[in-house]
């Protein structure tokens, strides 16, 4: 998962790919980079950690030029520690391109032996990102040349990049001198959202970015999605084209964004975040009344802050007092995101605190958004029964995470996942928990796609069926080797 943004504009942008990286910051705090188009000149800073850390005046001082992209990420593929590593990366032929990308490409095996044999390029890190860039600029090279730049032999070279590229991907690309280009993979597994703003004097600014609410904190309408397999030109003039670069394309987005990664008020892919979180709730309550009596529960407590608006709505459908016990330290990073358990584990114990007179001698049915090592879930129930819980209920606002994520989501691991080959009483056991309830496969979708255009998402990490087509038991091995390695 990581943050993007890109911005064409008639004024200095470096500010507002700022501002923009900011409200992006949940989406990764490993690094950030920021670049920049000044004419035909382009420019770049990036940086392990987070955006208020990694720029200092004289370095937005030097990001010049009305053109420009953001970047925040956290590791999928590639080292967290090493700026190397960071986005954007660059390539310097045709005409210099810088490109950005949200996701994971899964064919990067196959693509590692083509960049070299076949194209005859080099790739200086083991990012995905970068091997993504040298596949675009090969195609682009033998698609267009000085002579003959267009909007269409751009979109050729792009149908010609999808044929060779799998796995999610929603990208920007500055392409010097030209403009920016941005592409979304065939099922819209990440997002990508349009915005504009008319300039009265010199036509319209054109923003892209990850979620909805980049777009309107900077006072851009919102316009559309980018749709799956879609690929977008805006000229450095302003001028916007699109084509439909994948012929295969249909919209399957992912459904942890909407259960935890995003932000709640965003819209993306034309549902709120906000509101499919709320339904989370409401189906979630329909399965506690199964499973566990309403007197066995004196109050409904969320795990801050994504699992709040599902705790809301079970609170309210059991007809059960809800109330605040868990503080969240706010200058702590998201213990999701953190790059290792030992990290992971420490950081649980700095971001939250229990307070005791909400939980001393009461049934606590606690809401999460979802439970995934089972890390942080182990340590808030210690929490809770050490502040003197008698009965402690967690429960799921979604369901359980049993199989790897690989479209862009630090779930490599099955062995890492709580839920993997274990039952639910199995569970409970490990995490010492009373009783675990959570949210069906099926009411997930539900909540998700109810009164949207929508008819599938990705489910992979809960239901091991993996939305591309291409992922087999052999590469699911790989990754695992790889990332214990």
């Amino acid at each position: 998962m990581c943050g993007i943004v890109g911005i064409v504009s008639r004024d200095q942008i470096n500010q507002q790919i700022y501002d923009s990286l900011l409200l992006l910051q949940h989406r990764g705090q490993d690094s950030t980079g920021i670049a920049t188009m000044d004419g035909s000149v382009l420019h770049l800073r990036k940086s392990k950690g987070l955006v208020r850390e990694a720029y200092r005046t004289r370095d937005m001082r030097a990001l010049k030029g009305n053109i420009g992209l953001g970047h925040v990420r956290y590791a999928t593929k590639g080292a967290a520690d090493r700026e190397e590593e960071a986005q954007p990366f660059y390539v310097n032929a045709p005409y210099g391109i810088i490109l950005i990308h949200n996701g994971n490409l899964t064919n990067t095996r196959d693509l590692e032996t083509d960049l070299f044999n076949k194209d005859r390029r080099h790739t200086n890190s083991t990012s995905d990102t970068e091997m993504l860039l040298n596949v675009l600029a090969t195609e682009l090279q033998s698609h267009i040349s000085k002579k003959d730049f267009s909007p269409e032999n751009i979109f050729n070279g792009v149908k010609s990049m999808y044929k060779r590229i799998e796995g999610s991907f929603a990208s920007i690309a500055l392409i010097a001198g030209h403009g920016v280009l941005a592409f979304r993979d065939p099922y819209g597994i990440r997002p990508l959202v349009i915005g504009k703003k008319n300039n009265l004097e010199n036509g319209s600014d054109w923003i892209l970015a990850s979620e909805s609410l980049v777009i309107e904190n900077n006072d851009y309408e919102i316009v559309r999605d980018v749709k799956p397999g879609e690929a977008i030109f805006i000229t450095t003039n302003g001028e916007f084209y699109s084509c439909q670069c994948s012929m295969n394309a249909s919209l399957c987005p992912c459904s942890f964004e909407y259960v935890y990664l995003a932000r709640p008020d965003s819209i993306m892919n034309g549902i709120s975040v906000y509101k499919a979180r709320l339904r989370m709730g409401d189906f979630l309550a329909e399965t506690i009344k199964k499973y566990v009596s309403s007197g066995d529960i004196d109050v409904v407590m969320p795990i801050p802050d994504s699992s709040r608006p599902a705790a809301m709505q079970v609170a309210r459908q059991l007809g059960i007092e809800y109330r605040e016990g868990f503080f969240k330290n706010r200058y702590v990073g998201r213990t999701f995101i953190m790059p290792g358990q030992s990290e992971r584990k420490k950081s649980v114990r700095q971001k939250l605190n229990a307070m005791g007179t909400e939980f001393k001698n009461k049934n606590i049915l606690i809401v999460d958004d979802s439970v995934v090592r089972g890390t942080t879930s182990k340590q808030i129930v210690q929490m809770a029964k050490f502040a003197g819980a008698n009965k402690v209920i967690f429960t799921s606002a979604a369901p359980p995470v049993r199989y790897p994520h690989v479209y862009g989501i630090n779930m490599p691991s099955r062995q890492e996942l709580i839920a993997y080959r274990r039952t639910i009483p199995e569970i409970e056991k490990k995490l010492s928990i009373d009783q675990m309830v959570y949210q069906d496969v099926n009411n997930l979708t539900s909540a998700i796609i109810e009164n949207s255009n929508i008819s599938e998402l990705d489910l992979s990490c809960f239901t091991g069926e993996y939305i591309t087509g291409t992922i087999t038991e052999e590469y699911l091995d790989w990754v695992e080797k790889e990332y214990l390695s």
